[in-house]
């Protein structure tokens, strides 16, 4: 009796935590929203677009592998319906209001509609550009261009069309490496070849063609930059271009120049579709289901969206042909495997960042401020609100507020400059300060100096402290500036007379891994490497103590089989106080760093290349004087190390992966024996 009671209060648990269940998931999203925070990594934020409304068909006509969408400033929707070879017009509750091209178009791909009020259609089976006018009456076609300029073996198989305000088409063509096609409209005149994308050299390709004869050469594909993908024309003008293949501009803003005027990176590998709101933000939809969003100079604001796994789920895709958006800015994702249209609309927070970036690209950056921090309390992660609160700040000359907000967002430009201009108010404030400060220290130094040479006082305790502990190992570690003054006859003191040992050189081995990790841990912030607050000591203690080992016993082994003197103390010692430089001029390059700006990186840079050119020419003098090797023998030992660490390391690579092979190996034996047993 007492089991069938459980029984059925554990249906009825099981029953409310299904309604819940059900409540919560009915409440959220099928999809996440990122941002990209100021080191480049998503972060998770507030959704930011949600589905509104599904369009599967307008009237009784089905889509069928539609390929393009365009919306007119009256609302209606305008879709290549490439299956059925026809534009369909209807509106966004699903009402069909006309047919375009039903007995004209073969494969209609891209479409544009003008300003003038005209619409234009690639077909790529017809080769032509069609034109119609919004009843749909047909009003001209553009076919290939028969200029010699356009060359005799270019194709012309339109793809994707756009038109500015003079009239001027731009066709993307499949096939065409050599840019956008533009055309006059009126007259069909060829104007010339727009924004080629530029072709990728890879190391490898420089290869191949260092050692590969002509004839192997002719083999190859050749090499031609990728075509762009999709296109469109904003208000003022400027042609958006989006490209598949390409690294870093598959995303392009074009001046009537051509020339790109924004620098980001695409975050899709394969995006298919880019429109223009109201905000001048650009949109980009990519294959894969994923819907981007950046600001007019190139900064991701959202992502959101992403692959459909079979349940039909809303805000989800099998793939993304189009998108556009209307005067509202509800975004218009059309899926031509699932052939459907979804609407997508601003939530709060997205309308709080839009109105935040409005104000300040208005230049209304006092009351950008207040959406700005509404926008940090909603969501502390949102780097881009910091950014443009730091913006904020500093067109109002607040720079300490600047500062602040610019460190929040990692956005290391900005901070350079709000951090140049409080050095240079403090250095206003107390520049006498300073001044007397150097000048007292100038004559305490020349005080005491004379005090020295007169009475003796620290040569006096550096004798009897002398005398009375035996005090090697510093006077070991004091060596080092000798590398500096006289390296040929200190190299010649650690072979001959036994001026360092293991303890002092193990000891500036340490040294040497302190500065490491407070140059990478504790430079200054727009000069830091690493995401602020994280720490790998350990990774970087094996590292720096793996590679310093590493390097010795290779040039160890190798100096031994070529007749070197040198015995591993004496190249163990040599090698960590060729150093030298690093110990005694890095420290100061840690703490300017903390102290300059984007304006003074060129003195870190000069420092560091002197430092390190230093630091090699003593490894060579080490290894010529410590084995007693002639010049041309040194160099071919530093060669041969070389290949050695090379050696090493492919050999430790492949014992890494036999290793996990073997672990992998065994863990599958044993999950096979669990289950066997598990199912006997």
């Amino acid at each position: 009796m007492l089991k069938k009671y459980q029984g059925a209060a554990m249906a009825i648990c099981l029953l409310i935590f299904f309604l819940v269940y059900q409540n919560a998931v009915s409440a959220s999203t099928a999809y996440k929203t990122f941002t990209e925070d100021g080191y480049g990594n998503y972060v998770e934020t507030q959704t930011a677009y949600t589905v509104s409304e599904t369009i599967v068909k307008f009237g009784d006509e089905l889509f069928s592998q539609a390929a393009d969408l365009k919306i007119d400033d009256s609302g209606l929707l305008y879709v290549s319906d490439t299956g059925n070879q026809r534009i369909l017009v209807g509106n966004k509750n699903g009402e069909l209001v006309r047919i375009i091209g039903e007995e004209v178009l073969k494969k209609p791909n891209g479409m544009f509609l003008s300003e003038d009020g005209k619409l234009y259609v690639a077909d790529e089976v017809e080769a032509k550009v069609f034109i119609f006018s919004l009843d749909g009456e047909l009003l001209a076609e553009v076919e290939r261009p028969d200029s010699i300029l356009f060359g005799q073996s270019s194709t012309f198989v339109p793809e994707k069309v756009a038109v500015d305000r003079r009239d001027n088409i731009y066709v993307i063509s499949r096939g065409n490496a050599n840019g956008i096609i533009q055309m006059n409209a009126n007259t069909g005149e060829f104007i010339g070849y727009f924004a080629p994308n530029r072709t990728i050299v890879t190391p490898l390709t420089i290869f191949r063609k260092a050692i590969f004869t002509e004839e192997q050469l002719s083999r190859m594909i050749d090499m031609v930059p990728a075509t762009a993908k999709n296109l469109t024309i904003d208000e003022k003008g400027l042609v958006y271009t989006v490209s598949q293949g390409e690294r870093g501009e598959a995303i392009k803003k074009l001046n009537v120049a051509g020339k790109n005027i924004i620098d980001t990176k695409a975050a899709d590998p394969f995006p298919a579709s880019v429109a223009v709101g109201s905000l001048e933000n650009i949109f980009v939809a990519g294959e894969n289901g994923f819907i981007y969003e950046y600001t007019s100079e190139g900064n991701l604001l959202f992502v959101f969206g992403g692959r459909d796994d079979g349940r039909q789920r809303v805000g989800l895709f099998h793939k993304i042909s189009a998108v556009a958006l209307d005067k509202d800015d509800n975004i218009y994702a059309l899926d031509p495997e699932k052939n459907q249209i979804q609407i997508f609309q601003p939530t709060e927070f997205a309308g709080m960042v839009h109105e935040a970036l409005t104000l300040y690209q208005n230049g209304d950056y006092e009351a950008s401020k207040e959406p700005w921090q509404e926008v940090i309390r909603m969501n502390s992660l949102f780097d881009f609100a910091n950014l443009g609160l730091g913006e904020a700040y500093f067109k109002e000359e607040s720079y300490e507020d600047a500062l602040a907000s610019f460190r929040l967002a990692k956005y290391k430009p900005g901070y350079s400059d709000a951090f140049w201009e409080i050095r240079n108010m403090w250095m206003r404030e107390n520049i006498v300060t300073v001044l007397f400060v150097v000048i007292g220290l100038f004559v305490l130094k020349n005080i005491t100096g004379r005090l020295e040479r007169k009475y003796r006082f620290w040569r006096s305790f550096q004798t009897r402290i002398a005398e009375k502990y035996e005090l090697k190992v510093w006077k070991d570690l004091v060596f080092v500036k000798n590398l500096i003054r006289h390296p040929i006859d200190s190299f010649y003191s650690i072979k001959y007379e036994n001026k360092t040992g293991y303890l002092s050189a193990t000891v500036l081995m340490f040294v040497f891994f302190v500065l490491y990790v407070a140059e990478k841990y504790y430079s200054g912030f727009i000069f830091r490497t690493v995401t602020e607050g994280e720490f790998t000591i350990g990774t970087d203690f094996a590292l720096v103590f793996g590679s310093m080992f590493f390097v010795i016993v290779s040039n160890y082994l190798v100096c031994t089989i070529n007749d070197g003197e040198g015995r591993f103390k004496q190249i163990y010692c040599g090698f960590i106080y060729s150093f030298a430089p690093y110990f005694l001029i890095k420290p100061f390059v840690i703490l300017l760093s903390n102290v300059l700006t984007f304006n003074e990186i060129y003195l870190l840079q000069l420092t560091n290349v002197f430092i390190y050119s230093w630091v090699a020419v003593l490894l060579v003098i080490m290894v010529k004087e410590i084995n007693d090797y002639t010049m041309r023998e040194t160099l071919k030992i530093l060669f041969l190390t070389m290949f050695t660490l090379l050696i090493g390391v492919l050999l430790l690579f492949i014992v890494y992966v036999l290793i996990t092979q073997m672990i992998s190996f065994f863990v599958s034996i044993f999950n096979e024996g669990v289950y066997r047993i598990e199912n006997r």
